[in-house]
């Protein structure tokens, strides 16, 4: 008799406890990491795409699925404190081919050293589209394109000119006055 009453003790006791962990622990709409807009690319030849996302932009590899072929179904690189989703090219399941670039986006990066990210994205195989410069709305900024045809701004935020100063070096910047 004594137990059989510890086991149904235990067992209220499990189901307290499993219940309290169940109402502690609330999933967030938006995952741990992830912002409201998250870019999600799909290239040909993921894995190698992931090992650049390292070298340019100092990537970490927060999650990969790959199929049994060896492609990659689900990529989770973290870009500073923000993801990048991807996949590998499936054809064989419908997928459209792949177009080429010149693609009309670009991924914007702020980062703290624009000079030290571009220099390392230029070393890592990306081409320069735009040279890296001090811009008339306050920020330090340039254009790379990574060798699977994506451009990547990459700026660090200098100054926040007033309206009236960011039309002023706009206009002399332009040529107008």
């Amino acid at each position: 008799m004594v137990s059989l009453q510890l086991v149904r003790l235990r067992c209220l006791t499990y189901r307290f406890r499993t219940m309290m962990d169940a109402m502690a622990q609330t999933v967030s709409a938006i995952p741990e990491g992830f912002h409201t807009i998250t870019p999600h690319l799909t290239v040909d030849g993921a894995a190698n795409y992931i090992d650049l996302l390292k070298r340019a932009f100092g990537a970490i590899e927060v999650h990969r699925s790959q199929a049994p072929s060896s492609k990659i179904m689900h990529a989770t690189p973290r870009i500073g404190d923000s993801v990048v989703m991807l996949n590998d090219w499936f054809p064989e399941f419908g997928a459209k081919p792949i177009t080429r670039a010149p693609w009309p986006f670009a991924i914007h990066l702020y980062v703290h050293d624009a000079d030290g990210m571009f220099a390392q994205a230029t070393a890592a195989g990306c081409k320069t589209v735009m040279p890296l410069a001090d811009q008339f709305w306050g920020d330090r900024y340039g254009q790379v394109e990574d060798p699977a045809g994506f451009r990547w701004s990459i700026a660090t935020c200098k100054e926040i000119p007033t309206a009236e100063e960011m039309e002023k070096r706009q206009k002399a910047m332009f040529g107008g006055k």
